[in-house]
């Protein structure tokens, strides 16, 4: 069978099953990928459906247990844990806390990572907290101890040791110009990644995710962007932009503009009222619920002030198409340069914003080269050309916005 006929009944397949496989207990991605045997990666296509956590077939009715195949085609289970918007509430619980700690006696640094246990890397995201030298709880004063969790975020003690001067990084402060690849954020958010820099006409912008510049469509055109972040120590005296364009996230629902519904919540709440309730009602109206990108654009304070070169990797050289088993790179924020291959196309994934979720349609996926706050990066080939937007993932896996789509969302186009 030729290969694009083999792809094509992949995407049918896929196309026809996908909203039952979504449905299933679990089950947080379904997409296409390359089949897997015993560790190695061959060339035949399979549908992927991504679970958040494993289950023995004995633990699942009948209805809810994934096929082996679906229309002749291959599926292929994978478990790739909780997906997550990358900017996480860990980090926001770090810079409530981080000037306390850092009064702290023997600490050096706070930051937010994955907990070890006996060594090992655990899944759980915690406030890491680095002292020069571990010591003895007994030799610590009170005020010393670092609390095993803060507003219900587990904590990690991680000897460093003393912490020197390198040269300017990911997170760092950057003028006179700032290149993609570096910390930025809403003045209101946390911290997260420049992407790259795009135009319309002769104005240029910063690139990164709604849930960076715009803080999960709650920002309003006009607010301060700032660099760095300010979970890196960014005020407003670190402006560099304002918030000019979002794509709005949908997660299913919206404020109603029913007048018909808003006078039903006016007497349902009056009657609560009366009754001593303290439980209101609000009216709400359905939507698609389905999203393409999490993208938003920033407009530069000062013209000349950003560069095209992306940290670590350098100019872009166009735009570009994911196809699976591509080598990708990309500079972020927290984890900096890393590469990965694309493990899916054409996938739809639930992402969890802070409790609230998103489904996405027709986003691609890559394997571990993404951490929290590396939201926003631009995703490149290996001969520059940019072909995603990175905006969530797992320890496992990464979610990106297919280059096309966003820029066709938010009216630009690549700046050289």
């Amino acid at each position: 069978m030729a290969v694009d006929d083999r792809m094509g009944r992949v995407h049918a397949a896929k196309s026809a099953h996908e909203a039952e496989l979504m449905r299933k207990p679990h089950v947080v991605g379904v997409g296409i990928g390359a089949r897997r045997r015993e560790g190695e990666t061959s060339d035949e296509p399979v549908i992927v459906v991504s679970v958040s956590q494993e289950v023995s077939a004995e633990g699942l009715s009948p209805e809810d247990a994934i096929p082996r195949e679906l229309d002749g085609v291959p599926v292929e289970v994978r478990v790739v844990g909780s997906l997550r918007a990358l900017v996480s509430r860990a980090t926001q619980v770090r810079a409530t806390h981080t000037a306390d700690l850092l009064k702290k006696s023997n600490v050096v640094g706070v930051g937010v990572g994955y907990k070890r246990s006996d060594g090992v890397e655990t899944d759980e995201l915690s406030i890491i907290v680095s002292v020069v030298l571990k010591m003895p709880l007994a030799t610590l004063s009170a005020v010393d101890l670092v609390p095993k969790t803060l507003d219900g975020v587990t904590t990690d003690v991680v000897q460093t040791g003393p912490l020197f001067a390198f040269a300017s990084g990911t997170r760092d402060r950057w003028r006179p110009v700032v290149p993609p690849g570096v910390s930025v954020g809403h003045v209101r958010a946390t911290a997260a990644t420049f992407g790259c820099l795009v135009q319309r006409a002769d104005k240029r912008f910063i690139l990164s995710n709604n849930h960076v510049l715009a803080d999960t469509n709650n920002g309003q055109v006009g607010d301060p962007i700032l660099q760095p972040g300010p979970a890196d120590g960014g005020g407003m005296d670190d402006q560099i932009a304002t918030l000019a364009r979002f794509v709005p996230l949908d997660f299913g629902e919206e404020p109603s503009d029913c007048p018909y519904a808003e006078w039903v919540v006016v007497i349902a709440n009056a009657l609560a009222s009366v009754i001593g309730s303290s439980h209101r009602v609000h009216a709400v109206r359905q939507t698609a619920g389905i999203n393409y990108v999490d993208a938003a654009l920033a407009e530069p304070v000062a013209p000349g002030t950003l560069r095209s070169e992306i940290l670590y990797i350098g100019s872009p050289v166009g735009a570009g198409t994911a196809k699976l088993g591509m080598r990708v790179q990309k500079t972020g924020r927290t984890s900096g340069y890393t590469q990965s291959r694309v493990a899916q196309i054409d996938a739809t994934v639930r992402v969890d914003y802070s409790g609230k979720e998103a489904i996405f349609a027709g986003q691609f996926i890559a394997g571990a080269m993404s951490r929290p706050g590396d939201s926003g990066s631009a995703v490149l080939d290996m001969d520059r050309r940019v072909v995603g937007l990175l905006f969530a993932g797992s320890d496992s896996t990464t979610i990106c916005n297919p280059i096309d789509r966003v820029l066709s969302a938010l009216d630009v186009e690549l700046a050289p």
